[in-house]
């Protein structure tokens, strides 16, 4: 069980130690991007750039195509904060601290979280190079960041999971998908462990309880951004076809490759949802 009032210290000095830097900078949107998805940064007007090894008790990204800097700058003018790169569980953080940064950007002064993964679909309607909004999500993390003794300065001990991704924002980006002509499926994201990709019998046990794609990621987010009552909207780049009776080998720069490829629509999308966001 971790140290509640050691990690209400560290979010603090992590926090007084981003703001000492930021100044004036304020944003009240975070955006989290996954595999292969850094280059919206390319559209950023940076202001201030962190690594992640710089900032007091941040963990390090592992993952190669995670680059691991914090950015704070303007995207079509307004004021965004990026993590480019994640941490995961396979890598062998707690999930305490796989969520460490969430806590901090709330203490930053964010109100709203678009957060972006790679995955493999279970739905047999979907095929790979497609971006999906998330409009549920199901835990197999066989964990979660909010056990053991509660933050209350964050949020209740029990919060609400009803709407765990924003149905306003949902329905923003299906509206600027529309507008973009960007092809975007709505559906259930499930978090696994990993590091290895699911069997057979794991990708049918996973359609079954309704699940329509399956990645490593993204949920411990989620659950502590709702904890601290930030609205949450998250895309998934769909990377493979992970249907049973069909099933191929697939390799990391197959999935990479593919979410490079889908980075444009992704990059636009999520920039116009930014934009609408901000006039909330």
């Amino acid at each position: 069980m971790f140290d509640r009032d050691k990690m209400i210290r560290e979010i603090a000095e992590a926090s007084d130690w981003l703001q000492e830097r930021l100044g004036d900078f304020d944003a009240r949107v975070a955006i989290i991007l996954g595999t292969g998805l850094g280059a919206l940064v390319k559209d950023l007007e940076i202001q201030h750039e962190f690594d992640y090894e710089h900032i007091p008790h941040f963990p390090l990204s592992t993952v190669e195509c995670h680059q691991g800097r914090l950015l704070a700058g303007r995207l079509r003018g307004i004021p965004v904060l990026v993590m480019q790169g994640r941490f995961h569980y396979y890598e062998g953080y707690s999930m305490q601290q796989i969520t460490f940064p969430v806590r901090v950007l709330k203490r930053l002064g964010v109100d709203y979280l678009l957060v972006s993964n790679a995955c493999g679909c279970v739905n047999p309607q979907y095929r790979k190079g497609e971006l999906m909004v998330i409009e549920d999500h199901v835990n197999l993390l066989g964990d979660n960041p909010l056990i053991g003794p509660n933050l209350d300065d964050f949020g209740p001990r029990f919060p609400d999971m009803s709407a765990a991704y924003d149905r306003e924002l949902i329905a923003i980006a299906e509206e600027e998908a529309l507008r973009l002509r960007i092809p975007l499926q709505k559906g259930v994201y499930t978090a696994v462990a990993g590091p290895n990709l699911e069997t057979r019998a794991e990708y049918r046990f996973l359609r079954i309880i309704g699940s329509d794609v399956v990645g490593m990621s993204t949920v411990p987010e989620c659950i502590i951004a709702r904890h601290a009552g930030i609205r949450v909207c998250g895309f998934s780049v769909i990377t493979d076809e992970c249907f049973p009776e069909a099933l191929v080998p697939v390799s990391e720069e197959e999935i990479v490759a593919v979410a490079n490829g889908a980075e444009p629509h992704l990059t636009s999308l999520v920039t116009a949802v930014v934009s609408r966001v901000a006039a909330l």
